[in-house]
């Protein structure tokens, strides 16, 4: 390898580890204030760039935002063959001890409603994406009817539902709701009978 390759190289993984950097502190701004009240100078600020320092990493607002969005998602990533119906509360008792992340994604999943946010296309993608793996999971865990007569495509949407809702309750009243007690009882509902 050359001294050119190798400082190519470097400063390569020295602005990876600065994205990241400033990835994190995004996802704190934005959990202390919302997307809409989180500025790209307080990002820059916590990270010791200039807003300029900052633009040349993330050229936009929106930009930055799907970065943060995405790079959350490839936290919890598991394949979608790996999923199993018993991992959901698992899932939900990591993100019980991450209130940081579960703040930052309800306010933005809340925002992303609203005509023209950003972050709606991902979101709109994210869940055509997770309600599709759910349904493979119950599937793979029950066959073409759960044993209430739902679908696995009909309990998807539900399953989402209630996780992503317990987690709002969760957050505004963390010592009333037990979120993986709840998704536990949730999907001995499923289990039931009809």
């Amino acid at each position: 390898m050359s001294y050119g390759d190798r400082m190519s190289s470097t400063r390569t993984a020295r602005s990876q580890e600065r994205r990241a950097e400033i990835l994190r502190a995004a996802l704190d701004v934005i959990a202390e204030r919302g997307y809409r009240g989180a500025s790209l100078a307080a990002v820059a600020e916590r990270v010791g760039l200039t807003q300029q320092g900052l633009l040349h990493h993330f050229p936009t607002k929106e930009a930055l935002l799907v970065a943060v969005l995405e790079e959350r998602d490839q936290w919890d990533s598991v394949p979608s063959s790996q999923w199993r119906l018993d991992l959901l509360g698992t899932l939900v008792e990591y993100n019980a001890m991450r209130r940081g992340i579960v703040q930052t994604f309800s306010a933005l999943l809340g925002e992303s409603v609203t005509e023209g946010h950003p972050a709606r296309e991902f979101f709109t993608r994210r869940y055509t994406d997770v309600r599709g793996t759910m349904a493979e999971v119950l599937r793979a865990e029950y066959g073409e009817r759960l044993p209430g007569g739902l679908t696995p495509e009909r309990a998807a949407p539900l399953l989402v539902a209630v996780m992503d809702g317990l987690q709002y309750q969760w957050l505004l009243d963390p010592e009333a709701v037990d979120m993986p007690g709840a998704v536990r009882d949730f999907l001995e509902l499923l289990a039931a009978e009809g």
